[in-house]
Formats: C-alpha cells, structure tokens, sequence
C-alpha cells in the first residue's frame, strides 16, 4: 500500500513538473518570437525599409525565396504590435503540446500560406506579416481538440473562438484595404489541416491523463 501510494504521489510530481516545464518554454519561445519580430521591424525602421523586400510579390518565380521570411517581416510598428498579442498568446497555447509538434504546425502553415498569397494574391501586391501564421493557429486550436477527441483541447478550442473568433471572421473579409484577406484565408486551411495530418495517435490511459492540449 505504502509502496503504492509513493509511486503515484512521485508521478503526480513529475507530471506537474512536465507540465510547469512545458509552460515555461512555451512561453520563452514566444516571447522570444514576438521580441525578434519587434527587432526585425527596428532594423527594418533603420536601414529605411529594406527589410520591406521580403514580403512576397505574386507570381513572380523570384520571390518564392520569400515564401518563408515574409512571416517575419511586418509594414510598420502599428502592424507588429497588432499581431504580437494573438501570436504570443496562440503560439502559447499551440507550444504547450510540445515544441517539436509546434515547430511542424507553424512550417506547414508557414509554407502553404505563402504559397497561397504568391499564387492567389493581387498582382502587384507585397504580402508580409505574422497573420496569416496566427490565422493559422487560430485554425489549430479551434479543431485539435474535436480531431483527437481530448476535452481540455475542445474546452481551449471554445475560448479561442470565443475571444478571437470575430476579429477572424472581419479578417476574412474581401472588403477590407491594405489586408491580405487571401492569406488569412490560406493560413486558416493550412491550419486546420495541421490538426489533422500532425494529430496525436491514441495513447494508453496513463499516457492521455497527462497529455497536453
């Protein structure tokens, strides 16, 4: 009895601790991330928006190259800080189910959404920013829960569309000028297909009891 009981008090322990050690690197990267966005947006501002470049020209073979760093790359510090708080707070939530999973759901979005924009966008147009990666984490959290039937994933899947869901649906809109509402839309897609193709297989019962997200 005594043997047992120490055993799952240990497990018990360790479990918090994962989950207290997920949160704090979670939250790292992201501050990380949001703080690097803010540096490249400084040097952007210094070197009289050169930085401006990366951002992604439609249909032209050249700027393929960009499909990726257009994600960090921001037309201002207006347009920064209105991505920095649903990126932290999204990027978050999405890193709580493990960096490595995360790492593959925010290239997957990363790479279709700049594909999208180069294929679909306006001519003419230059695409850059974070929203259409929060677009696309927005689209993760929403159904990862549904997808892997994990009910803290569907209870977290709710607040975020109760907090963010009306600022994505006005993101989608066609009317909307200077917004890339195309790579709104591909980053949303891109992103719930993540939670299919990168969902958890199932586990046994210990293992689901201390799943994350």
């Amino acid at each position: 009895m005594a043997g047992t009981s120490g055993a799952a008090g240990t497990w018990g322990a360790e479990r918090a601790w994962s989950r207290g050690d997920r949160a704090r690197t979670a939250a790292k990267l992201m501050l990380g991330w949001v703080a690097l966005l803010w540096l490249l947006e400084v040097a952007d501002v210094l070197s009289g928006h050169a930085l401006d470049g990366f951002g992604i020209v439609p249909r032209t073979p050249s700027e393929l190259v960009d499909v990726v760093p257009a994600s960090f790359i921001h037309f201002g510090f207006a347009h920064v800080a209105a991505n920095s708080v649903p990126l932290l707070v999204l990027g978050f939530l999405a890193a709580l189910g493990g960096l490595r999973r995360f790492a593959a759901v925010c290239a997957l979005i990363v790479v279709a959404d700049g594909l999208g924009v180069w294929l679909i966008s306006p001519s003419g147009t230059n695409t850059a920013g974070a929203s259409g990666l929060i677009f696309g984490l927005f689209g993760f959290l929403l159904v990862t829960g549904l997808v892997e039937r994990r009910p803290l994933g569907v209870l977290v899947g709710l607040l975020v569309a109760a907090v963010w869901g009306g600022s994505i649906l006005a993101g989608l809109a066609p009317t909307q000028s200077g917004v890339s509402w195309q790579g709104h839309l591909v980053g949303l897609v891109a992103g719930v297909a993540a939670a299919f193709v990168l969902r958890r297989r199932a586990a046994g019962p210990a293992l689901r009891a201390g799943g994350a997200l």
